[in-house]
């Protein structure tokens, strides 16, 4: 498996090592992202189990998919919760990285609609890093108690 390749299914499994399951709750604490497949089947099963997600840290990348597969009502965030967006990429066995610009629009159409709106009035899913945090967030998402 190319090193980058291997970083990026590490940093998929290190993001199970940083959510703790806690009484009815999912909290993620720092997450860099990753492959979306480990993330989509977590999610799915966060989805099914009814428990909450608080949003406890940084979760970028793959990460904010849980906003389009956990409904809203059952996700909150807290003052360090930092949400980190940009637009769909594939990596080749060589390491080269690819934009994935069918897949950055379907990712983008599956956000809520307010986080929706907030990414397209910054220029959309692009390959800078979008940085959704503090009281914009807070006008999205309920601060958890």
């Amino acid at each position: 498996m190319p090193n980058r390749l291997r970083k990026i299914v590490l940093c998929a499994s290190a993001f199970a090592a940083l959510v703790t399951p806690a009484m009815a709750e999912i909290r993620i604490l720092a997450s860099p992202g990753g492959q979306v497949g480990p993330f989509l089947e977590l999610f799915d099963r966060v989805r099914a189990s009814g428990e909450r997600v608080v949003i406890d840290g940084p979760c970028l990348s793959a990460c904010t998919l849980v906003l389009s597969i956990v409904p809203d009502d059952r996700i909150c965030v807290t003052r360090r919760a930092v949400l980190g967006f940009h637009a769909a990429r594939s990596i080749d066995g060589r390491g080269r990285i690819y934009a994935e610009p069918e897949a950055s629009q379907a990712v983008l159409q599956a956000y809520p609609a307010p986080v929706r709106a907030w990414l397209v009035r910054r220029g959309g899913l692009t390959s800078r890093l979008l940085l959704l945090r503090g009281k914009e967030l807070a006008a999205i998402y309920p601060r958890c108690r």
